[in-house]
């Protein structure tokens, strides 16, 4: 049986509150390092939209369809840890990582895979960006005040 390698494409969803306040992840693999949900596509093709819908599903519970994910549009390519590299095919060195976002009403409580993640906390967005470990989510958190502000696309195909 041939080994089953994740693909390097994947998702970034910052989910937050009216008021800017951030779900940030506490990883199980690597303690003290935060993010926003993440995770890569299950198969070849599946589309954006499904993957963040799922991961969001298997990381915290909620169900992404009863609130606005919207696709922000926005990739990024970076290196993969030389310590995750294992996982993927052999010589794959970056992924593409696309964004989007989730807004709820207000915090709510959330259900950790526990192999995944350890605890969650609601942070303000300047707080939650200076808390995560990779720099696209940094970033992206720090776009949230103007994201927020556009005019919703409704939910993203």
């Amino acid at each position: 049986m041939e080994p089953r390698y994740k693909i390097p494409v994947s998702v970034l969803v910052v989910v937050h509150t009216p008021a800017l306040e951030v779900l940030l992840l506490e990883r199980a693999d690597r303690p003290g390092f935060w993010q926003s949900v993440t995770g890569s596509q299950d198969e070849e093709g599946e589309a954006l939209h499904a993957t963040a819908v799922r991961e969001v599903k298997e990381e915290t519970g909620l169900d992404a369809a009863r609130y606005e994910l919207t696709d922000w549009k926005r990739e990024n390519r970076y290196e993969i840890y030389l310590g995750w590299r294992s996982r993927y095919a052999p010589g794959v060195t970056h992924n593409d990582e696309h964004v989007f976002g989730l807004q709820v009403p207000q915090k709510v409580e959330v259900t950790l895979e526990p192999r995944e993640h350890l605890r969650y906390e609601w942070l303000p967005w300047r707080d939650a960006a200076e808390r995560v470990f990779s720099w696209s989510n940094a970033e992206a958190i720090r776009e949230l005040p103007q994201r927020a502000q556009k005019a919703p696309e409704g939910p993203a195909t």
